[in-house]
């Protein structure tokens, strides 16, 4: 799967996710469904189809809200992971984290389903900013169910390319940034550039020690 294509897909929930980025405190509703609410929904009062919100989670507890979730009948869960490499002090380790962290996504009749969300463990609450309850068109959400399978995870590409800005993990070069001057996948090795004691050397190094700088979400959006 091409990063480009995911790209494309997490852009389309771009009113939604800027909102989710850049507030520092998100509303997050703590009530319970009543009159008033159902007002604030904008939904129509006699209008039960179930509609996907975010929701946000506990700090790191994306996955164990998502996995009570689950158990609800008639509830559906969407929890987009990512899978790369990232840089610590013993080399290169594999990790796997939500695309958007403490933030996940459900489908439910939002008059009938709201209160038993609210005690699920792992869940902070369900998504609001102000009087408006933002909800998730379910064409979006079909096409990332399709760009991340099954499974809901998507593993970026652990070889980089010639070109690419790396930093270095572990080894007397721990913490350094070069740039890869080329791959030999035959030896799992490349060969980097980078500049050392104020002069620019090429150093051959373990494929397992070289990770490509930045967040990887941050390509894919």
């Amino acid at each position: 799967m091409a990063a480009s294509t995911i790209t494309t897909a997490t852009r389309s929930i771009t009113p939604i996710a800027r909102k989710l980025e850049a507030a520092k405190s998100p509303t997050v509703s703590t009530a319970r469904p009543g009159i008033e609410m159902r007002a604030a929904l904008h939904i129509p009062a006699g209008k039960t189809d179930p509609a996907w919100f975010a929701l946000r989670s506990q700090p790191k507890h994306e996955h164990i809200a998502a996995g009570h979730l689950r158990q609800i009948p008639g509830l559906e869960v969407f929890l987009p992971r990512l899978r790369f490499r990232r840089k610590t002090r013993r080399g290169a380790v594999w990790v796997t984290e939500a695309l958007f962290p403490n933030y996940l996504f459900a489908r439910f009749d939002w008059h009938s389903q709201l209160r038993r969300i609210h005690h699920v463990p792992g869940v902070a609450g369900v998504i609001h900013f102000g009087d408006r309850w933002p909800t998730i068109p379910d064409e979006v959400m079909t096409e990332l169910h399709g760009l991340f399978g099954a499974d809901q995870l998507h593993t970026i590409p652990e070889a980089p390319a010639v070109g690419d800005a790396v930093s270095i993990a572990g080894g007397v070069f721990h913490g350094l940034s070069a740039i890869v001057a080329s791959v030999l996948p035959g030896r799992e090795r490349v060969r980097v550039l980078l500049d050392f004691l104020g002069r620019q050397t090429s150093v051959e190094l373990p494929l397992e020690q070289v990770v490509r700088e930045g967040d990887e979400r941050t390509r894919m959006c």
